[in-house]
């Protein structure tokens, strides 16, 4: 069937819309989407970079949602014309899926960023019979019309608009998560948030709404983000330009947050996010900077209790989590809503500059598939 698309031809290259070919029947183990809304986020645009070592040409989006067209003979979890957001996937085989950490499959990067099927390499996308990569975390959803696996479809109301779902399958997701999955503050603690974009901004508003903490200290360079976290739970806002951020948080605090997080995937500000925490306090790092990335530490601080972790996805199982946060937004504490731009699928290179500049937290696409 042929599909619109956006195509990045090779590494720091423009994404453009064309015409593709995209597989019709799905394999067994598939689904086909019509997609209605994809998330545009930074690890779209940091693959379009290389930072991954994914092939080109490719076609990105991985926050897509949408409903089901056609599902394969062995899928049991979805059918035609259910409404579905679409995640991350994973083996499901290896010792972390088995004990329910999907977000840290063995295989992640294998079913995520090499652009073919892990079975056989091949891609359900092309052009004039030329292969163009996709499976890009298993949806390739930057397009009309997405093959993703049954693994990483989630079902999800079908009274919720699509139009605003997408972004919960990775982004939104990833903030949500990493306060209530990962960090798990108790309710009266103070968190610290170092990057209020959609991430960051997500974070703050589990920690303000749902976690219970009484001190969520937002920090960005960008007033306007400030100002939108201020108004989504944050109870402090820092601009670095204007004070020192680890100083602040301190006397904010009386002596350190019990937990931040850092999503700016800056090195300064890792150093930062760890050394405004409390003893014994917990740094989540969310930012990913590309590989061989350095940081100084002074090792020091850790004698003292303080824990430095990683977390990826929100420490999220998306079947599980994506219909919680929906439950949250439709009881009104958990407001993802108020951080999403809507742009036509045409406008991508408007919706990237927006991003890029700080002007818009959540650009989210609008498909318009016929």
């Amino acid at each position: 069937m042929q599909i619109q698309a956006a195509v990045v031809e090779e590494e720091g290259g423009a994404f453009e819309i064309q015409t593709l070919e995209l597989d019709e029947e799905p394999r067994s183990d598939e689904v086909l989407v019509r997609v209605v809304s994809a998330g545009v986020c930074h690890t779209d645009l940091s693959t379009a970079e290389n930072f991954y070592g994914t092939p080109f040409p490719m076609v990105l989006g991985h926050e897509g949602a949408g409903v089901v067209e056609a599902v394969g003979d062995d899928v049991t979890d979805v059918e035609v014309g259910d409404h579905v957001a679409m995640s991350y996937d994973f083996c499901g085989e290896c010792r972390n899926c088995l004990s329910g950490r999907i977000p840290y499959c063995e295989n992640l990067y294998e079913h995520n960023f090499l652009g073919g099927r892990t079975e056989d390499g091949s891609s359900p996308l092309s052009r004039d019979g030329e292969r163009i990569n996709g499976v890009y975390f298993s949806q390739s959803s930057w397009a009309t019309h997405s093959i993703a696996n049954e693994r990483n479809v989630v079902k999800v109301d079908p009274e919720i608009p699509l139009e605003i779902v997408g972004p919960l399958g990775c982004g939104i997701q990833t903030g949500a998560g990493a306060v209530m999955n990962a960090l798990e503050p108790e309710a009266g603690s103070s968190v610290a948030v170092f990057g209020v974009g959609s991430v960051g901004i997500s974070s703050v508003m589990a920690a303000a709404h749902v976690t219970g903490c009484t001190d969520v200290i937002a920090v960005d360079l960008n007033d306007d983000r400030l100002a939108k976290a201020a108004e989504l739970g944050a109870t402090h806002t820092i601009n670095p330009e204007e004070e020192e951020p680890v100083d602040a948080i301190h006397e904010i605090t009386g002596g350190g947050a019990d937990y931040s997080l850092e999503t700016t995937a800056v090195p300064e500000v890792l150093r930062q996010a760890v050394e405004c925490t409390r003893i014994p306090g917990e740094c989540g790092l969310i930012g990913a900077a590309p590989a061989g990335t350095e940081v100084s530490l002074d090792m020091h601080t850790f004698h003292f209790g303080h824990k430095l972790r990683g977390i990826i996805e929100g420490d999220a199982v998306p079947e599980l989590f994506i219909p919680t946060l929906l439950d949250l937004w439709q009881q009104g504490r958990f407001p993802f809503d108020e951080i999403v731009t809507k742009y036509e699928f045409g406008e991508l290179h408007e919706a990237i500059e927006d991003a890029e500049e700080g002007t818009t937290i959540k650009p989210v696409l609008q498909m318009d598939s016929p």
